[in-house]
C-alpha cells in the first residue's frame, strides 16, 4: 500500500505558506511511508522532538484497481471512495529542510502522520469535485475547503501520478489542503467532516 500526497494544490494555501497566489507548473507529489497511516480513531501521539506539528485537512481517495499511465478521461474508474484525512506536518523541520534545499519527507512521513477517516462510497456523493469539507478542533471549525477549488483535480492527479508509479488497489491519495492550517496540542479532539457527515475523529495525546 502506497500513500501519495499533493502539495500546493489550493491557491489560498499557497499564499498562506509562500506569500503569493500561484499554481505550480505540475502537481507537487510526495509520498508517506505505510507506517504513517493512522486509522480507526486511534490517537495521534504528538512527537516531542519535532517542534510544531500542524494539521492539514484533506480529501483522500481510495484506489480500487491496478493502473499505469492512466488517461485522464478514464481516471474516475480507478477510485471508489473518499474520506477526510489529516496530513500532519512537522512545520519547523520542514522549513529547515526547505531552507537547505533538502527533501522534506522527514517532516511529512513520520509515524502517525497520515490520519484517515471512514470511507464514503463515491456513488453516494453527487460530485466528488464539489465536496465541502472541514475540520473541527474541540468543537470549533478551524479549517474548511471545497474540492472545486483544487488547482489540479482528482482525475488529473491520478493520471499524472500513474505516469511514474503503478497504482494498486488500496493505495491512498491525499489531494492537498486548503488555507487554514495550524498547530495541534496535547488533549485536542479532532473531527473531520464531508458535507454534513462526520467521517473522522480522534484525540491528540
Amino acid at each position: 500500500m502506497k500513500i501519495f500526497a499533493v502539495g500546493k494544490n489550493y491557491l489560498l494555501h499557497n499564499k498562506e505558506m509562500d506569500g503569493a497566489l500561484y499554481k505550480p507548473e505540475a502537481p507537487v507529489i510526495f509520498t508517506k511511508a505505510d507506517s504513517a497511516l493512522l486509522k480507526d480513531g486511534k490517537p495521534f501521539f504528538l512527537p516531542d522532538d519535532l517542534g510544531r506539528i500542524d494539521y492539514e485537512t484533506e480529501i483522500v481517495v481510495r484506489i480500487c484497481r491496478l493502473g499505469k499511465s492512466i488517461p485522464e478521461r478514464f481516471a474516475h474508474r480507478y477510485y471508489d471512495a473518499v474520506t477526510v484525512g489529516i496530513d500532519f506536518t512537522a512545520r519547523d523541520l520542514q522549513r529547515r529542510l526547505k531552507d537547505q534545499g533538502l527533501p522534506w519527507e522527514l517532516s511529512k512521513g513520520f509515524d502517525g502522520s497520515a490520519a484517515i477517516g471512514e470511507w464514503v462510497e463515491k456513488e453516494k456523493l453527487l460530485n466528488v469535485q464539489a465536496l465541502h469539507f472541514h475540520l473541527d478542533i474541540n468543537g470549533q471549525t478551524v479549517q474548511e475547503g471545497c474540492t472545486s477549488d483544487m488547482l489540479y483535480k482528482i482525475d488529473e492527479l491520478i493520471s499524472y501520478i500513474s505516469r511514474w508509479f503503478t497504482l494498486k488497489t488500496g493505495d491512498l491519495l491525499y489531494t492537498g489542503t486548503p488555507a487554514g492550517v495550524g498547530p495541534v496540542s496535547v488533549d485536542d479532539h479532532l473531527e473531520g467532516w464531508i458535507e454534513e457527515r462526520k467521517v473522522l475523529q480522534f484525540n491528540v495525546k
